[in-house]
């Protein structure tokens, strides 16, 4: 049976399994061109990202209950993403990621001294903007983006800080 095999299928394995410099090269060739390709593609879409990224809005409370608190902790946008409210003098909402851009110990708002302070290694951000007033944070918090509407103070989405 299996001489009749062959016979009807003549095959010089040798030459069957032989690929000749030319087809490796091309083989390479796309290969690279490909992989070139994907590498600009990735570097041009991190270079266009966004810093803001929207969210499904988060009812956080009315303005008037979060003026008399002065700050409130909520989790936005994930379940285990801690952040903070600020109620600032003017009548304005700040909110920040609760997270030090450290080692991500959880900041605390001081607002004698108006600042989010991270006790782990002495860190501290502005409570305005977020950006890092002492200590070893190598980069701002990232703020979370507020809504105010009809009353209701909303999380809308998370701006990353731009030396991030």
């Amino acid at each position: 049976m299996n001489e009749n095999h062959d016979a009807e299928f003549p095959i010089d394995w040798e030459e069957d399994n032989y690929i000749s410099r030319r087809e490796f090269f091309k083989f390479m060739t796309l290969a690279s061109g490909g992989l070139a390709v994907g590498s600009v593609g990735m570097a041009l879409w991190t270079a266009v990202s966004r810093r803001e990224r929207r969210f499904e809005p988060l009812r956080l409370g009315t303005v008037a209950a979060l003026t008399k608190k002065g700050s409130h902790e909520f989790q936005y946008p994930r379940p285990h993403d801690l952040c903070l409210l600020i109620a600032r003098n003017d009548g304005s909402f700040v909110a920040f990621s609760r997270r030090c851009t450290h080692l991500s110990c959880p900041v605390e708002y001081q607002p004698q001294r108006d600042r989010l302070y991270c006790p782990c290694h002495n860190g501290a951000f502005s409570a305005r903007d977020g950006s890092v007033l002492q200590g070893p944070p190598p980069h701002p918090l990232p703020q979370i983006m507020i809504d105010v509407r009809g009353g209701e103070v909303y999380a809308v989405g998370v701006r990353t800080p731009e030396d991030a």
